[in-house]
């Protein structure tokens, strides 16, 4: 099996390639093509990846390239992992709504919807051209924010396509730790949207622990989701950690104001790890790759492909709704726990949600649809339509103005706006 790395100059890759590494009995890769249009980057991260490789032991053909069509020729799976823009876009994003009184994040309120203005299109375009060569019923993988819409936009324009997030597996492993049992042991009842989510229970052989969790492990929890207990004790859930946008959307505003900007510590990561992964003599990931986010990023991949290939499971996967929360249409993309195959990911039947969950969701599900069309056929009114439809954002004045921020900020990104 061939595996493309769409975004493979990325510093997570090493991450990603560590987990293939150390997982290989649970796939069966011969190749791995890492495409990005960042040489340097790829100069440094290439053979870093076959030394990690040759470190464990297993033998993988290894190349990397700028061309999509080169990377993607004859691949089983295509993995997405960019960001167009850099760390200087996910800056942006962060700051540009702070003065107008909304949250900076990367993937919620007025910043993921600059993200996905410019991200959606770059991953149509790609998706098309891997599509055109890459095996007989391929399968895309999506790890880009925003998670939800862009897997959409793939589904929608007719891809194999599944998102994957890495939310779901970190709470699996924290819950696996607290209760002193094997993570394979674990299932989670999750449910909702991308990065906005609720674990609803903790089932281990069968019995659900979430409520003896809740009781032994409160504040642990809640701060492992960074968010005030009595949230999780009234919901008897432990929501995701982006929920603390909207939870406790204004402390989150005064500590940002205060200079508490993730894209910029991310940013100085980033540089250091690119120093280390220019040394000829590392073969291993760095530990400095844990600061950089996106714990059990590998296992959730590796677990997901393995599925996709051959091995049936259970995973937590942005998918069709169809049917599953009956507020939404069929269209919509939820996150939420699959029994996954070589046919894809199918939602397990779920019990319906509160009405403060329901709402909620509802609400975001309806800014998504917005985005998309912003992202998709551009336009002020598209975007400001799709700002005045959130959750975290719903005045005109605010609107308008984070309307015209974000399109000057992102002009060089969005043709349209030209």
């Amino acid at each position: 099996m061939k595996v493309a790395v769409v975004g493979g100059g990325s510093t997570y890759t090493p991450e990603l390639v560590d987990g293939f590494a150390r997982l290989a009995g649970q796939l069966g890769i011969e190749e791995i093509a890492l495409v990005d249009p960042a040489a340097e980057r790829l100069s440094l991260i290439g053979p870093l990846t076959e030394r990690i490789f040759a470190r464990h032991g297993y033998p993988v053909k290894v190349s990397w390239t700028a061309d999509v069509e080169e990377g993607a020729s004859d691949a089983s799976i295509v993995v997405i992992q960019l960001r167009v823009g850099g760390q200087e876009a996910r800056i942006s994003d962060e700051t540009i709504p702070l003065p107008c009184g909304c949250i900076g994040q990367e993937t919620t309120g007025a910043g993921g919807l600059a993200k996905a203005l410019r991200t959606v299109p770059v991953v149509r375009e790609l998706a098309r051209v891997a599509a055109k060569v890459a095996a007989p019923n391929a399968w895309i993988v999506d790890f880009t924010n925003p998670v939800g819409i862009v897997t959409r936009a793939l589904l929608d324009d007719g891809h194999r396509a599944v998102g994957l997030c890495n939310v779901a597996i970190h709470l699996a492993r924290r819950f696996a730790a607290m209760l002193d049992v094997e993570p394979e042991r674990v299932e989670l009842d999750h449910v909702g949207l991308n990065h906005l989510t609720w674990e609803r229970a903790v089932v281990v052989d069968g019995v659900d622990r979430l409520p003896e969790l809740l009781d032994s492990r409160l504040a642990e929890i809640a701060g492992e989701v960074n968010l005030p207990p009595a949230v999780l004790a009234m919901s008897g859930t432990v929501p995701s950690y982006y929920l603390r946008y909207f939870y406790s959307h204004d402390l989150v505003l005064e500590e940002q104001l205060a200079g508490d900007i993730r894209g910029q510590k991310v940013a100085d990561i980033e540089t250091e790890l690119l120093k280390l992964y220019a040394d000829p003599a590392l073969d291993t990931k760095p530990e400095l790759l844990t600061q950089r986010g996106g714990a059990f990023y590998a296992e959730a991949a590796v677990g997901l492909i393995a599925s996709l290939s051959g091995a049936p499971g259970l995973h937590s996967a942005n998918v069709r709704n169809n049917g599953t929360l009956p507020f939404l249409s069929a269209e919509t993309v939820i996150e939420t726990t699959c029994s996954v195959d070589v046919d894809g990911a199918v939602p397990r039947a779920t019990a319906p949600l509160t009405p403060e969950q329901r709402g909620l969701v509802a609400h975001v599900s309806a800014y998504e649809e917005l985005a998309l069309e912003a992202a998709i056929h551009g336009g002020r009114e598209r975007v400001y339509r799709a700002l005045l439809a959130h959750p975290l954002i719903g005045q005109h004045k605010q609107a308008d103005r984070l309307t015209d921020l974000l399109i000057a900020a992102n002009v060089d990104h969005l043709p349209w706006a030209r």
